[in-house]
């Protein structure tokens, strides 16, 4: 959410946001809006005035015995009036706050503009592998190693859910240990949250309302959702509250299965385990003051790439241009894997710095010793989604005969050195 001194103050720079992003939000219609509330205010106050001077006025003439019923009588009219204008107040409130809650952040200016053409490589690591054999894409190597079956995903499920069994739970268990443990290393509070979440905490990091059907939601009283990903349950995890700025910054790391209708993505990935229903990561969430925040952005992208650094596969960082990057970031960075297999690069974190965006939404707030105060600055990044790592790892360590190496980081938690057909 953006603050309604910036939007009512620099709408036109706003509107120029919004076009960078190929956004149609409402900006005319929150100006109308707020301008409307901003006069009802203003005639509630005279209303308000003037019957505080009429009140002053009766009590002075009852109090010398004098007739007042014509007083009272105009005062009835001002009461009903106001009562009335109270209740258009707060029907403006909710209109405002749904038309605000549908409006982008702004673009930060070192963002490059334009659709996903004009994304920005920043820097790549290490080197593609080479193969004196074609190399497959990972769904034939995980069926011919017989660590991912989905076909009985499916059955026992539907598409896009898959069954990882043998070397693929084991590969997948100690890519979750691998990522905690090093990220607890590099100061990141290790957490576990519910999987399951109220419209409250989507809405404080921006699902909600706009992006409700790539949510799964419970059919019962309660109105839970399962989680699209940890940064929902970790960042509210300070909703409605003020933070000890001496406090900050504040760093975590969470663990959890993640659920996506995909919504819009039909015929896109059907194959293998880059776009499924149900999948895995570790995700980064920093709570930060508003001048330490593009440092922190910083930091956490660096903290994603140590994973794959850890793992020997070689990516590139991506600055997203305004046209390809999320409704709530001011700033992405895409972390990319190379997939030999496939020869592309996909997508296995992207970083994001929100500012005050969430925060305004979910109202979280800090204070200082002198006083000072104002909204946190909230970022968070996948490090990493382990289904993707699965996949660069198979496809980057496959062997001729058929066998894929596992990565030395992960061999003491696999248990070996090699994933071989049983």
């Amino acid at each position: 959410m953006l603050s309604r001194d910036y939007l009512r103050d620099h709408a036109d720079d706003y509107r120029r946001a919004l076009a960078s992003r190929n956004s149609t939000a409402g900006i005319d219609r929150f100006l109308e809006l707020d301008a409307e509330r901003r006069r009802i205010i203003t005639t509630v106050e005279t209303l308000k005035g003037k019957r505080n001077s009429a009140s002053q006025e009766i009590a002075t003439l009852k109090k010398n015995k004098q007739d007042a019923s014509a007083q009272i009588d105009a005062m009835k009219g001002v009461g009903d009036e106001i009562r009335e204008l109270d209740g258009r107040l707060s029907t403006l409130e909710a209109e405002l706050r749904d038309v605000e809650l549908g409006l982008p952040n702004v673009p930060d200016s070192s963002v490059p503009v334009g659709d996903e053409s004009a994304n920005r490589v920043e820097r790549t690591w290490g080197e593609k592998p080479a193969f004196d054999f074609t190399p497959r894409p990972h769904w034939e190597i995980g069926e011919s190693l017989d660590i991912l079956d989905f076909d009985r995903g499916a059955k026992i499920t539907g598409a896009r859910f898959t069954v990882l069994k043998g070397g693929g739970a084991k590969l997948s268990r100690a890519l979750m240990n691998f990522m905690l443990d090093s990220h607890g290393r590099r100061g990141y509070t290790e957490i576990l949250t519910p999987f399951m979440v109220n419209s409250d905490s989507l809405t404080g990091t921006g699902q909600l309302p706009k992006f409700e059907e790539d949510l799964f939601k419970l059919t019962n009283e309660r109105g839970y959702y399962l989680i699209p990903t940890a940064e929902v349950p970790v960042t509210n995890l300070y909703r409605d509250e003020i933070l000890d700025a001496s406090t900050l910054t504040q760093s975590f790391c969470a663990y959890s299965p993640c659920f996506r209708s995909e919504a819009g993505s039909y015929g896109k990935d059907t194959r293998g385990l880059i776009r499924q229903h149900q999948f895995e990561k570790v995700e980064l969430v920093k709570f930060t003051l508003p001048e330490k925040s593009m440092e922190e952005h910083e930091r956490l992208t660096a903290d994603a790439e140590a994973i794959l650094q850890g793992l020997g596969l070689h990516y590139r960082v991506v600055t997203l241009a305004t046209g390809d990057m999320g409704f709530t970031p001011a700033k992405t960075y895409d972390i990319e894997v190379w997939l030999p297999g496939q020869e592309t690069y996909r997508e296995i974190s992207s970083c994001s710095n929100f500012l005050d965006f969430q925060a305004r939404r979910a109202n979280i707030r800090y204070r200082s010793e002198s006083k000072k105060s104002g909204f946190v600055h909230t970022l968070n990044g996948s490090g990493l989604a382990i289904g993707r790592s699965i996949v660069a790892i198979l496809e980057n360590y496959q062997r001729a005969d058929g066998s894929v190496v596992v990565p030395e980081a992960l061999r003491s938690g696999f248990g070996g050195e090699r994933i071989n057909r049983n």
